[in-house]
């Protein structure tokens, strides 16, 4: 997997946030934005990354991001930094985690879903609303808001096992969503792959730091035959 990845977590230096606010100084919304987040310490994360060919893109910067909480709904602010602005990475928190922000009767079936990541040996991590929610805090999350995985995978056959298990989960969960992450650092929807697997599309949509494209094929996967009317425009 690269060095860097989507959804992977980062932390300025103090240098760095100063930086961005000052450049904000046009925009006080976008300033007081970025000074509470400076001032809370809280990190900002790898978004995808504007070049297919990193060599053509300047190597000094990164472009990331963060999620305010809901207001009139959430808002997600770009920031560019230097890699000499940088501080550490870090990651979402573990899926473990999230036990807290469910309801007593959700925590049954969360910790039966954690017994069967963990017999999968996948090492998942929650992102978006509940991830962010953790990380600050803050009330990121609305009624009805997904919950959002991240699931490294090593083969396909440990990711169709994943994504039955994620199938079979109650339905008292909040709704699953969230991405397979594959070593290279392709990722894919896991709802997008039980449909490619099931027929359903003809095409998977893989992003990756640097891209993002549609494949018809997979590497160990035998084709399977879609019936025309099924095709997903």
């Amino acid at each position: 997997m690269s060095v860097v990845h989507r959804h992977q977590l980062v932390f300025l230096r103090e240098a760095g946030w100063q930086r961005l606010i000052a450049e904000a100084a046009g925009d006080a919304e976008r300033q007081a934005v970025l000074r509470r987040w400076a001032g809370a310490g809280w990190p900002l994360v790898v978004s995808r990354q504007p070049c297919a060919q990193p060599a053509a893109n300047d190597p000094g910067q990164l472009h990331l991001g963060l999620t305010t909480p809901p207001g009139a709904g959430p808002r997600r602010w770009p920031v560019v930094a230097a890699w000499s602005e940088l501080l550490f990475f870090a990651e979402f928190p573990r899926a473990d985690q999230v036990l807290p922000l469910l309801s007593a009767s959700q925590r049954p079936a969360w910790r039966q879903l954690l017994d069967g990541l963990a017999g999968l040996d996948v090492p998942a991590r929650v992102y978006g609303s509940h991830g962010w929610e953790l990380l600050t805090g803050q009330p990121h999350r609305r009624p009805g808001s997904d919950l959002d995985l991240y699931l490294p995978v090593q083969h396909v056959a440990q990711a169709d096992a994943l994504v039955a298990l994620l199938q079979r989960a109650d339905a008292g969960l909040p709704r699953l969503d969230g991405e397979l992450i594959w070593p290279d650092g392709a990722a894919v929807a896991w709802r997008e792959w039980q449909a490619w697997r099931e027929g359903q599309v003809r095409d998977l949509l893989v992003k990756r730091l640097h891209s993002v494209e549609l494949l018809r094929e997979w590497p160990g996967v035998e084709a399977l035959p879609l019936p025309a009317e099924r095709v997903r425009a």
